[in-house]
């Protein structure tokens, strides 16, 4: 079929009667202040495999119930996690023991050690070369930025690079300043799996790392502890699905993680995405509920628990549902798309993981006349949990929201506790649920056999995880 017959069934409904339903009621009808409020101020921080894990998964299982979905489940999983307690760097030897500000990266091992500080700068190769005597058995300060006019690494990489020289552990400095902390992570999520064994690294402050820069060349002795444990716990996926009129055995899928970083209320990371499913998912229901228009496929809308944790749940939910040797394989779905940190910046468009279907969603695209476009990202990405369905050859894509211009300035919060309430964007958030209503249901009403095929194996996906592992992508920066 060619696209204007394709169009021709699609355009057999009332477009702009469901245009102005669907923006129309994601803007009036909106619950965002609810939920928001519910997730970041009641609940609050949503440690994966936490009480308030579960609390957050039960919550928006029964707001899906009550928008209407034709189907509403929490799917627990099991979940490698982890937990720390006390945290402490300090100067024994220095201004009467002296304490400087600590973090740990996630899932940082336990540690005690009093040892000798080396200051590598940026842990480039030329600086690890140069202070590879001093390496070994030492705490290692380095800048997380990479060192510029250079050719761009990952921290991950470096961090690599720094305990196959003999580094006991590794003090990052936060390139915020002002006293923030994020936590961070400090092992490549493209071909590896939960950490528990690898180098230690625990974050101080910009200016606490200026201080510990300005007295390193005295080789002081510094003391790093943390307190942490790894442990299995149960987390919960949240799964609901409007059924499609014409062709309900196949599906898309609308997706965001619910869990956050230990502390962090979460309001960009992620309880914009995780409203974004949500939203869109009632204003859809209301659709079918007032006007009787149904998608075509249908379309199934899930949250997902242990983002922040390599992507377990999204890789859980995969593994059941799509893995040769699923508990309940289906029909992978023809689309996914990951919503994440929404209030980064207004809505753009969309980005593929696969180039085949970019003509094919610029089209459906363009029907909505608002300049939205579709674009590819150029390297595999494990960021956020569109890669467990890429990595299985399922078509992926998140939302294109600030990769080249439009960020928010004051947006730059996602895993420490200021990222609150207030830093969710109601407004755009209203418009992204209304935009991604209209193209999901655009996309719904073409038929299957019409959508193009996905080339790709698994084994050309992994040779591209193989290319691109170690690598420095922009991304997400």
């Amino acid at each position: 079929m060619s696209f204007v017959e394709m169009q021709v069934t699609v355009l057999e409904l009332n477009w702009h009667e469901i245009d102005r339903f669907l923006i129309g009621e994601a803007w009036a009808g909106s619950q965002i202040s609810q939920h928001v409020t519910e997730l970041c101020d009641v609940i609050g921080p949503r440690w994966g495999g936490s009480n308030e894990d579960r609390r957050a998964a039960e919550y928006i299982h029964r707001q899906m119930e009550l928008a209407g979905l034709d189907r509403a489940e929490i799917e627990p999983f099991k979940l490698d996690t982890w937990d720390h307690g006390a945290v402490t760097i300090t100067m024994p030897d220095v201004d009467g023991g002296r304490t400087i500000s600590s973090l740990p990266f996630l899932r940082c091992k336990p540690i005690d050690i009093s040892t000798r500080l080396v200051d590598v700068g940026f842990a480039s190769a030329h600086e690890v070369e140069s202070a590879a005597g001093r390496i070994k058995d030492s705490i290692v300060l380095a800048s997380i930025i990479p060192e510029p006019f250079t050719t761009a690494e990952p921290f991950t990489a470096r961090l690599m690079r720094l305990s196959e020289s003999g580094a006991a552990c590794v003090v990052a400095i936060e390139p915020k300043t002002g006293g923030r902390m994020e936590y961070s992570n400090s092992d490549e999520w493209l071909n590896t799996g939960p950490q528990k064994n690898a180098l230690a690294v625990v974050k101080t402050s910009s200016e606490d790392g200026a201080y510990l820069r300005r007295i390193a060349s005295t080789s002081p002795t510094i003391r790093v502890s943390v307190d942490a444990r790894y442990f299995d716990s149960q987390a919960y996926n949240t799964v609901a699905e409007l059924t499609g009129e014409t062709h309900p055995e196949r599906h898309l899928i609308l997706a965001g993680h619910h869990d956050t970083v230990l502390r962090a209320p979460g309001g960009n990371d992620n309880a914009s995405g995780t409203i974004g499913v949500m939203e869109t998912a009632r204003v859809m229901a209301a659709l079918v509920r007032e006007l009787g228009v149904r998608p075509g496929m249908s379309i199934r809308f899930a949250t997902w628990s242990g983002e922040e944790q390599h992507l377990q749940g999204s890789t859980a939910y995969v593994a059941r549902h799509h893995a040769e040797d699923g508990d309940e394989r289906e029909a992978a779905p023809l689309l996914n798309i990951n919503l994440d940190e929404l209030s980064t910046g207004h809505m753009k468009g969309v980005v593929l993981n696969f180039p085949h279907l970019r003509k094919f969603i610029q089209e459906q695209l363009d029907t909505m006349d608002d300049g939205l476009k579709c674009h590819v990202l150029a390297h595999m990405d494990a960021h956020s949990d569109h890669f467990p369905f890429a990595r299985q050859a399922i078509d992926a894509s998140i939302l294109w929201r600030w990769r080249f211009w439009g960020r928010h300035e004051t947006a730059n919060f996602h895993h420490e506790m200021g990222d609150a309430a207030n830093k969710l964007n109601v407004r755009e958030l209203k418009e992204y649920a209304g935009q991604i209503a209209r193209l999901l249901l655009r996309l719904s009403h073409v038929a299957p056999d019409d959508w193009p095929t996905n080339p790709l194996t698994l084994s050309d996906v992994n040779g591209m995880i193989e290319r691109d592992a170690g690598r420095h992508h922009p991304a997400f920066h």
